[in-house]
């Protein structure tokens, strides 16, 4: 009998994995430690509001050149739920696969093009991402500060309810970030999320009993305790800039960047990430 891998990762990306400021998997030992830790049998699936072209264009590039295959156990999530996938190879590079889309949670054309309106009134500050297609999302420009995105968040909001009410769109719901603004459906999350990754990995290995989750928003517990509800054990790593641990029956690790001194996200993830793949041996 094949025994079960010792770990499973699930990730959401943006901040945990790549960058909130550049947009990119800018640590190389982070790409290198989850490739390590795929090769030796665990799985690894990111689960994140991203669009799946986003994993594809930024994601899986940095993997790759740290030596990923399609061979490997790795899977993407996308949107919430939305969308997923499995690799396969193409022109000798492991790639996204057939994207599954949920229509049912995908939002009617007037509220996407409600969204296209108000991203061109604010678009000195945010961009409409033309990659979603489950979703609604206004991102703010790299180039752009935080404390210039912070106020036009908080109007892009209002701007959004008024189209909800406006085009008649039933449920759905305002999710603003750090670097965004989300209009999602309420059925979509990272719980969702969660259960399409253990649908992905069913076919080729049963699911390990141990898990760790990384996040940064409040929306990446619900990964975490979708999986405690069904049986595994699960670490969840919070390194939201913000926020107090909530209360949650599974082990909770909370680090807080500190951006002046150039500790984001990404490098308490890596910091985690390389402990894992040393603790397994991968």
């Amino acid at each position: 009998m094949t025994s079960l891998p010792p770990l499973g990762l699930l990730l959401d990306v943006d901040g945990p994995i790549s960058s909130t400021r550049t947009r990119t998997v800018r640590l190389h030992g982070l790409a290198a430690d989850l490739v390590a830790i795929a090769r030796s049998g665990c799985p690894v699936v990111f689960n994140t509001g991203r669009s799946v072209d986003f994993l594809a264009e930024q994601v899986l590039p940095a993997l790759t050149r740290a030596g990923l295959t399609a061979a490997d156990p790795v899977w993407g999530v996308g949107e919430k739920g939305g969308t997923w996938f499995s690799l396969v190879e193409r022109n000798g590079s492991p790639t996204v696969g057939e994207v599954s889309l949920d229509e049912r949670i995908a939002p009617p054309p007037a509220l996407v093009e409600a969204g296209r309106r108000i991203a061109a009134e604010y678009s000195e500050i945010v961009f409409f991402d033309n990659t979603k297609r489950t979703m609604v999302s206004l991102e703010q420009h790299v180039n752009v500060r935080r404390d210039e995105f912070l106020p036009c968040r908080d109007r892009i909001v209002e701007a959004f309810e008024f189209a909800i009410g406006d085009t008649g769109a039933t449920g759905f719901t305002i999710y603003p970030t750090v670097i965004s603004v989300d209009v999602e459906h309420v059925d979509s999350g990272k719980a969702l999320g969660a259960q399409r990754a253990l649908e992905l990995i069913a076919p080729r290995m049963e699911a390990p009993r141990r898990w760790f989750t990384a996040g940064d928003s409040g929306q990446d517990y619900d990964m975490a305790s979708y999986l405690h509800e069904h049986g595994f054990d699960v670490t969840h790593l919070d390194v939201r800039l913000s926020g107090e641990v909530p209360a949650v029956p599974f082990p909770v690790i909370r680090e807080l960047p500190v951006l002046e001194d150039g500790s984001a996200e990404d490098d308490i993830t890596a910091r985690h990430i390389s402990r894992l793949r040393l603790e397994i041996g991968a």
